[in-house]
């Protein structure tokens, strides 16, 4: 950092410092240009004058108030005004005393609002200027008055050029803010989104299996002793859901793993074309399943395809969990206008009134896919018994629409 640098960062921690130097700049200036004449009379050499008393009181007082003229703006600005009024009406020859006026005109108008510094510009430019020209000792014609009235119509219009400069660079650093942490707001919304999107596909995949294998393994080490050659069959279902388990949460958990990994699973992400190997694996595991679909020939996005696969997932397992043994499911697909709606029915007489009940993880998951598809989603126990679980799935999703109509 250079010197000037420094002495300026200096002088803007402590402005009171500032505005004495400002104010003992101005007092020279004042006063050497004291003792110019301007028409050339002279008292010892020609063009040099000498200033009366009067003449040097009135710069001292007015350059001593722009001490204060940032706490104080139009208090100094009264003060200034009234000794150059003075020196307008009784100088002759006249010292630049409206200097401090000017001064003072241009701290108000950069601290203050356009209306304000129109106001008080032109009423200080025409009590100065009249002053000088029907009460001073000066023909009203004179250099020296229309002087006045230049230098305080300047004093105003730089102030108020300055104020807008300020309000235009703070709009713009306040744009800038916003825009930034609008930035940082999207990038954690979108954070939060997709750490939901990894919670919602584990836990469906989890469940899922996880409820294949209990039951599975329920059913081996019930019938172990009397019926070896089912309990084997039960043990290979369990062999066939955990490897199927597996190799969903390797696809799910590779969706971490950074773009250009060698490693990351291509496999694509399940939907309604493996519908009728997800109701066969629920068959495996005793609970028996009717699909029926009406949806033939309609080509969804991946991202509705994913979640109706994933609604039925999440509602079988909710049945086999829930429904009690003897339960029976019904699962249908159909294409209705612009959306494709999805229901899932059972006939249980368990304990799957609890799952409306107590929310949980699975009905969440399918109310969060749903409304990120800006679908409908119903569940609720059946009258006389049973539970319904109905989505509305728009077959076109803004995303989709975007990308056909670019």
């Amino acid at each position: 950092m250079s010197t000037l640098e420094r002495a300026r960062s200096r002088l803007k921690a402590h402005p009171l410092a500032l505005d004495a130097a400002i104010a003992s700049g101005a007092l020279v200036c004042m006063v050497v240009g004291s003792f110019v004449d301007p028409h050339g009379e002279a008292d010892v050499i020609r063009g040099i004058r000498s200033p009366d008393l009067l003449s040097l009181v009135l710069m001292t007082v007015g350059a001593a108030a722009l001490v204060f003229r940032r706490s104080v703006p139009k208090t100094v600005l009264a003060i200034t005004g009234t000794v150059a009024l003075v020196e307008c009406v009784t100088g002759d020859p006249r010292a630049p005393v409206a200097m401090a006026a000017v001064v003072a005109l241009y701290t108000v108008a950069s601290t203050t609002d356009r209306p304000t510094t129109w106001r008080i510009g032109l009423l200080t430019m025409t009590v100065l200027t009249g002053a000088a020209m029907l009460a001073g000792p000066l023909p009203w014609y004179a250099q020296e008055n229309l002087a006045i009235f230049a230098w305080t119509g300047i004093g105003a219009t730089a102030g108020d050029a300055v104020r807008s400069r300020r309000t235009v660079v703070r709009a713009m650093r306040e744009r800038a803010e916003r825009a930034e942490r609008t930035r940082e707001e999207e990038a954690r919304r979108r954070v939060a989104e997709e750490r939901l999107r990894i919670a919602r596909d584990l836990h469906d995949v989890v469940a899922h299996h996880i409820a294949l294998v209990n039951v599975q393994a329920g059913v081996a080490a019930h019938v172990m002793d009397k019926r070896p050659d089912q309990a084997k069959e039960a043990l290979a279902h369990v062999r066939e859901a955990s490897r199927s388990a597996l190799n969903e949460l390797r696809a799910t958990v590779g969706l971490l793993r950074q773009s250009g990994d060698p490693e990351a699973p291509t496999e694509p992400a399940p939907g309604l074309s493996r519908l009728d190997e997800l109701a066969g694996t629920f068959r495996s595991a005793g609970l028996p399943v009717q699909v029926a679909r009406a949806d033939q020939g309609t080509a969804v996005p991946a991202a509705v395809d994913l979640a109706a696969y994933r609604i039925i997932q999440e509602a079988l397992t909710n049945v086999q969990k829930h429904a009690g043994p003897e339960a029976r499911a019904e699962v249908s697909v159909v294409r209705v206008g612009p959306n494709i709606e999805v229901t899932v029915l059972d006939d249980g007489s368990g304990d799957d009134a609890t799952v409306e009940v107590g929310g949980g993880h699975g009905l969440l998951g399918m109310r969060e896919r749903v409304t990120a598809l800006r679908g409908t989603l119903t569940t609720g126990p059946r009258y006389g018994g049973g539970f319904r679980v109905h989505a509305i799935l728009p077959v076109k999703t803004r995303t989709a629409a975007t990308g056909e109509t670019a």
